[in-house]
């Protein structure tokens, strides 16, 4: 299509002769762990994009990928920008991102799943600085939470402007707050579980727009496996007093054994809910609520963060340069259809 948006720019998205479908988007994905798997998926089931190369901080023979795409040490990235339209940054928000995000956004078109909510404002600065610099477009924090949540969130505010949200997470395992876990020292693998407080979610439901503290919506439980010779009291401390992370809940640690760990936690199930209740006119009660039900939250995330790749191409030959977030983007950036295709099958 050839069409405007509303700044008078043109949507024009480049196709491949005599197949109605755009060149194919060349993906790099760094960081080969459950998000960086579960993109390996995404991209299988869009055919407008593929794979080059998967950029890892192992040993490259060691890994056993599913896809054809070279496997290289992420010291090799700068060899290979102009090979790689997009890379997906699927590292961990406590130590990876906040140094690979603005160096990778010096050298390449980026998404990543940034999530430490409390950190976003300074993490956007920093990747905003060196993407300008470089040309570049960056898309930051993507995922269902930070993500698509986040637009799910601006949706109830606009329509019920006199009201309060909500968001609650779970139950499931969260891959940031396990991957902070695993982090610590003597600590071998780890899962955490973000449990829903029920008492809090049913006076949401009810209407009574309470003052929720984070402590009152939500707690965490948390299974690790560690080392033979690790001071588990250490461990459980480090955790528990984890800023951004634990501090702030009810938190439980349980030591478990790794045939325990392989047996009974080895899925990455997760669930979450955006409510808002408000009032129309002057008496009207109206809530809204968004819920989503995950059996693989890393597949689900890396067919998310495939979608914003594709995005993050697109805005990057239209000049629109810098870091980027779910707020900036809209919805046709992200479809393989055509603006024609999308309205006529899903406005």
């Amino acid at each position: 299509g050839k069409e405007k948006d509303k700044t008078g720019k043109k949507l024009k998205f480049s196709k491949m002769e005599g197949t109605g479908m755009e060149k194919k988007t060349r993906v790099a994905i760094i960081g080969y762990g459950n998000v960086g798997k579960g993109v390996e998926l995404a991209i299988e089931q869009n055919p407008d994009m593929e794979l080059k190369v998967i950029f890892t901080g192992r040993k490259p023979d060691r890994l056993k990928i599913r896809s054809n795409a070279k496997v290289l040490c992420v010291t090799e990235v700068d060899k290979y920008v102009n090979d790689i339209d997009v890379a997906v940054l699927c590292g961990g928000s406590a130590t990876d991102l906040p140094k690979q995000g603005p160096k990778l956004a010096s050298i390449l078109n980026t998404v990543d799943s940034y999530d430490t909510h409390a950190k976003i404002p300074d993490y956007y600065a920093s990747v905003n600085e060196a993407a300008k610099k470089a040309g570049k477009t960056s898309i930051i924090s993507m995922g269902w939470d930070p993500g698509l949540f986040s637009l799910l969130r601006i949706i109830e505010e606009i329509a019920l402007p006199q009201g309060k949200c909500y968001t609650f997470w779970g139950p499931g395992i969260s891959q940031g707050h396990s991957d902070a876990i695993r982090r610590i020292p003597g600590v071998k693998d780890a899962r955490q579980y973000t449990m829903p407080i029920d008492t809090a979610v049913r006076r949401v439901r009810a209407g009574e727009n309470p003052a929720l503290k984070i402590s009152e919506k939500h707690w965490r439980d948390c299974y690790v496996g560690v080392e033979d010779d690790a001071d588990l009291e250490r461990i459980e401390q480090e955790i528990k007093k984890m800023p951004y992370y634990y501090a702030d809940y009810r938190t439980v640690v349980t030591f478990i054994s790794e045939k325990e760990m392989a047996e009974r936690h080895s899925e990455m199930p997760h669930a979450g809910f955006v409510l808002r209740v408000g009032k129309t006119g002057e008496c009207h009660k109206q809530l809204m609520e968004f819920r989503l039900e995950l059996t693989s939250n890393p597949e689900f995330t890396g067919s998310v963060l495939a979608a914003y790749a594709r995005a993050a191409y697109r805005l990057n030959k239209e000049g629109q340069i810098g870091a980027k977030t779910v707020f900036d983007i809209a919805p046709a950036y992200l479809s393989m259809k055509s603006l024609e295709e999308l309205r006529k099958e899903m406005l």
